[in-house]
């Protein structure tokens, strides 16, 4: 077998998923308000929560692009479906650049299995999430005393791990941060569990407080000094590209929502397919994600190459992604009428599920500015004018 069959057979697989026992999963977890174990645990025993980590780690070691192909059909599921497989297909990148072989055996092999769960921990409450990071460590021989707050922290209820942003006391800037692997049965964690978000229901949400929490000085990945650079650079660049399809993928699933109402709603004698104003809506979002989906890989094919401009051009997708998702998602809620506001139809959850993703990984807002900050970069003096290149 070629590796395109291989390849179209997986991703036969993933949608027969999404389209079958997902569905029954979504309507599990808007009931329920909860993601139970035996859901990670089936995404786990089909291997989607390690089709892009290397063959030498238990994954399938599918390559990013093709990777995302598969990221935008799980994407159609539900949103916490989504959060999971984004979450666990990633983390592992963000620390294998910095663990040593002991730290691969113990934290990066067993997130990959499924063995243990790791929750990424930068976002704190009284500031951005980057150098201005306040929680601190004191060093006393081997061990890190670790205080400070954290927010937002994605699965920070249920992991067995924080992979953990901080700083040495006393430091400012870059200089000094460090990437923990903190336990979460550790001695002065404290755990607030705030889940009850708007849209992605079920994804556990927690708010953390840490006092003098102790951490092995040995959980540490990479020296003092790089702890942002296991955050944002190991991890950033790949996962914007993630979320980025990720809403391409929720907006097809919006668009599909759409077409079959439209199809079946007669108003005054005809189907709303043939009311000229809900064509137009629908050839629109056809083509808005048409758009944002080629831009999306061309940022993946990019990053896979290692060229320079891959993180501008991940911010670039991420912000066309979530513009075009806010236009679709509205668009699709405008053809359901006024029943599309009711919980009984499925494009209710999905119009709130695509509001995070204007938040997830930054704001068009911090995406604009990294845009802008590296096309400043790339500006070259020429007689006196500046010319991109």
């Amino acid at each position: 077998m070629t590796d395109e069959q291989q390849f179209h057979e997986l991703r036969t697989q993933v949608e027969q998923w999404v389209e079958g026992p997902g569905e029954r999963w979504a309507e599990h977890i808007e009931e329920t308000g909860q993601v139970p174990e035996e859901l990670w645990a089936e995404l786990n025993g089909l291997g989607f929560l390690r089709i892009a980590a290397p063959e030498e780690y238990g994954g399938r070691g599918l390559g990013f692009a093709r990777w995302m192909e598969l990221m935008e059909v799980f994407s159609r599921s539900h949103g916490s479906v989504r959060m999971i497989v984004h979450v666990v297909n990633g983390i592992w990148r963000s620390m294998d650049g910095h663990a040593d072989d002991e730290q691969r055996k113990r934290f990066v092999v067993p997130s990959v299995t499924g063995e243990i769960k790791i929750a990424f921990a930068l976002t704190e409450p009284g500031n951005g999430t980057g150098a201005d990071i306040t929680t601190s460590v004191v060093r006393e021989g081997d061990t890190y005393y670790l205080s400070g707050r954290k927010h937002l922290i994605t699965f920070g209820v249920r992991c067995d791990y924080y992979l953990l942003a901080a700083r040495v006391e006393g430091s400012t800037g870059h200089e000094g941060t460090v990437a923990l692997l903190v336990p979460r049965d550790a001695p002065g964690v404290t755990v607030e569990d705030t889940s009850n978000t708007m849209g992605v229901t079920g994804t556990d949400h927690a708010s953390l407080a840490f006092d003098r929490t102790p951490v092995p000085v040995d959980h540490r990945l990479g020296a003092e000094g790089q702890g942002l650079e296991v955050f944002l650079g190991g991890f950033l660049t790949p996962s914007r590209i993630s979320v980025a399809m990720s809403c391409v993928g929720l907006a097809q699933r919006a668009q599909q929502l759409a077409v079959e109402y439209a199809r079946n709603r007669v108003t005054f004698g005809k189907t709303l397919t043939q009311r000229q104003a809900i064509q137009f809506m629908i050839a629109e979002n056809a083509a808005d994600i048409e758009a944002a989906r080629q831009l999306v890989l061309h940022a993946a094919r990019r990053f896979e190459e290692g060229a320079d401009d891959a993180s501008m051009q991940s911010s670039m997708a991420k912000m066309h992604a979530v513009t075009m998702l806010t236009n679709v998602t509205d668009k699709a809620l405008q053809v359901h009428g006024g029943l599309g506001y009711w919980k009984s139809q499925k494009i209710e959850r999905v119009y709130r599920d695509a509001r995070a993703q204007r938040f997830e990984e930054g704001t068009n807002e911090v995406q604009k500015a990294v845009v802008f900050r590296e096309l400043l970069q790339r500006t070259t003096s020429r007689d006196g004018e500046g010319t991109i290149r």
